[in-house]
Parts: C-alpha cells; sequence; structure tokens
C-alpha cells in the first residue's frame, strides 16, 4: 500500500468528521436564534461537541498531509458533499430535494476526475526546499493573484447586493485565505516527518533532518502562518453558519476550500508539472462538473422569498396561542439604524 493511498484513508475520515462537526455547529447556532440569543454560543452543548469533531478532523488531516500530495487530498474533500446531505438531514432536520442530490453529484463526479488523474506522488522536501519554494517567482505572482481575489469578492459581500452571490463572495473569501492553511499544515508535516524519519535512519544532525529541523526559524514562522489562517478560516466558518443556510454555505465553503488548496498545491509544490495531455483534459472536465454542481446548488426563486420572508412560529401558553416573530438580520439592521435615527432627532 502506497503512502498515498494511506494519507487518503487518514484524510477520508479526517473530512467526514469535520463535516459532522460543522453540521453540529450550524444546530447550535439555530437553537440559539430560536432563544433569542440569551446566552453565549459556548453554553451549547451542539456546539462544544462540534468544536471536538471539528478539530479532531482537521488533526486527522494535517497527519494526511505527509503522506499524500495537497492537490490530491483537497479534491478527496468531495467526500464532505455526500456525508453533508445526510447528516443534514439527521442531525439539522432539513429537506433533501432532488435537485441537490444532483448538485452534490456533479461535484463529487467532477472531484473523483480530480483524484483519479491528480498527482499521486508525494516527495519529502528539506526545509531549503521548503524555504526557495516560498520565494520563487510563479508563487509570488500567484499570491498577488489570491489577494486581488480577495479584495474583489470582499467589496462584492460588504455590498450585500444579490442572494446567491454574497454568500458566495463570503466563501471565496474564506477559502482563498484559509485554505493557505493547508499549504502550511503540508509544509509543517513533512518537516514533522522528515525529522522523525531522518532520526529513525541515525542521522538526527544537520539542517535537512533529525529534530532539529522542529526547532528553527522557519519551523516556528510556518507555525505562526498556519495558527492564524487555520483561526481565520474557523472564525469565518463559525460567522458563516450563523448568517447563511447550512445546506447551501457548508457546500460553498467546501469548494471554495478545494479549489485554491488545489491552486495553491499545483503553485507551490509544482505538481502541475506531472501532467500530461490526457491529466490536463481530465482535469479540466472534472473542474467543469465540479462548476456545473456549484450552479445547481443556486435555490429557487420560491425558496429566496421564503428564507427572506418572517417565519410565524406559535406556540402554546395556557389557553391561548402566542405567536413569535422572527426577523433577519437585514431587517433587524434596518431598524437599529431607523431608531438610532429617530433617538438622535429627538433627545
Amino acid at each position: 500500500m502506497g503512502d498515498w493511498v494511506i494519507g487518503a484513508l487518514i484524510n477520508l475520515l479526517g473530512s467526514i468528521f469535520i463535516n459532522f462537526g460543522t453540521n453540529l455547529l450550524k444546530l447550535a447556532h439555530d437553537e440559539r436564534n430560536l432563544r433569542a440569543r440569551m446566552k453565549p454560543i459556548i453554553y451549547f452543548q451542539a456546539w462544544r461537541i462540534g468544536i471536538l469533531f471539528f478539530t479532531i478532523g482537521n488533526c486527522l488531516n494535517f497527519i494526511s498531509f505527509g503522506y499524500a500530495a495537497q492537490s490530491l487530498l483537497a479534491a478527496l474533500g468531495s467526500i464532505q458533499f455526500i456525508s453533508n446531505i445526510g447528516f443534514a438531514y439527521l442531525v439539522l432536520n432539513k429537506t433533501v430535494k432532488i435537485k441537490l442530490l444532483l448538485a452534490t453529484a456533479f461535484v463529487v463526479a467532477g472531484n473523483i476526475f480530480l483524484v483519479a488523474f491528480g498527482n499521486h506522488q508525494s516527495p519529502v522536501y528539506t526545509t531549503e526546499q521548503l524555504g526557495e519554494n516560498y520565494t520563487n517567482i510563479v508563487f509570488l505572482v500567484y499570491c498577488i493573484g489570491l489577494v486581488l481575489v480577495v479584495v474583489f469578492h470582499h467589496s462584492i459581500y460588504k455590498r450585500g447586493k444579490g442572494q446567491m452571490l454574497v454568500p458566495f463572495s463570503y466563501a471565496v473569501v474564506s477559502g482563498a485565505i484559509g485554505s493557505c492553511s493547508v499549504l502550511f499544515a503540508k509544509s509543517l508535516s513533512n518537516i514533522l516527518r522528515l525529522s522523525m524519519s531522518s532520526t529513525h535512519d541515525g542521522d538526527g544532525g544537520g539542517d535537512s533532518g533529525g529534530y532539529s529541523t522542529l526547532l528553527n526559524g522557519f519551523t516556528y514562522s510556518m507555525l505562526l502562518m498556519f495558527i492564524s489562517t487555520g483561526g481565520f478560516w474557523m472564525a469565518r466558518l463559525n460567522e458563516g453558519l450563523s448568517r447563511f443556510d447550512a445546506i447551501l454555505i457548508v457546500p460553498m465553503f467546501q469548494i471554495a476550500w478545494t479549489f485554491f488548496s488545489i491552486c495553491t498545491g499545483f503553485v507551490y509544490f509544482e505538481e502541475y508539472k506531472v501532467f500530461d495531455a490526457l491529466r490536463t483534459t481530465m482535469f479540466v472536465f472534472g473542474m467543469i462538473s465540479v462548476f456545473i454542481g456549484i450552479y445547481l446548488l443556486a435555490p429557487e426563486d420560491d425558496e429566496v422569498l421564503k428564507d427572506n420572508s418572517l417565519a410565524v412560529l406559535k406556540t402554546s401558553n395556557s389557553s391561548q396561542d402566542v405567536e413569535r416573530l422572527f426577523i433577519s438580520s437585514d431587517q433587524i439592521r434596518d431598524i437599529e439604524i431607523i431608531w438610532t435615527r429617530y433617538a438622535d432627532e429627538n433627545c
């Protein structure tokens, strides 16, 4: 069994754990909203359990990065689309429609092509090689383009126009920055594997192997960047789950995460060099299938109107019914602005 197979199996298990934890986080936010947000989210058991599963899943994914190519493992994240439907149905009591199943099938099929024709190599790099890759001119140009993408989509999100464009832009910004944690995790996992293998072989000295590689400045800088980008991803994910529907935003998060993780791995580790004409064609075909799935994930117009309307819940209170009105966050913001202006004019 090759190293990439071991890494793939570990990554699949980690992906399922992450998706289960994500749906538990959404369940906690829904429960909190129903209680008029009287308590901080940390007091809800579903949120605490969700954080636990989310953390364990990310740890498993971190381990897997040391055994397989980044683009391969990023594409394997498609398993979350399958588990997301099951967990959304079982945990969140969501209605899963045929259109969503078809969209998921397209996305998964596309990712299967990415895995089958992707890079199955996973060389171990020295710290010197990793450092040189970060200063490569192609990678620096890619980083500049990534910054431009983030600025553009963040401006779209701030304008807040478009029922599908707003969550999509939110997911793009989150994935573009958050997926950088995959690169730093891959580098750290590579350094850890290098130090362990070198020590096992009896070569514990030098900068190219042994436990000394864990104590240099490059390793600490990778750890700091990993914590920063990973924390950003976690914060954006938590906020996104409280703002958007999980059955819509979770696939968007994963698509953005997968896409930018693949692109970053291709550029930084130069994984595109193993591609021939057939692999390139199948890779493009897989990406087209993924984009079709994204398009099918868009809700119908009547679904959008239904989600944005006031939800009236009737609960029994002694001998009479009490109606509770729940207003969207945008409507609440408008009411707060109007009330503030009124108070300023009359005080």
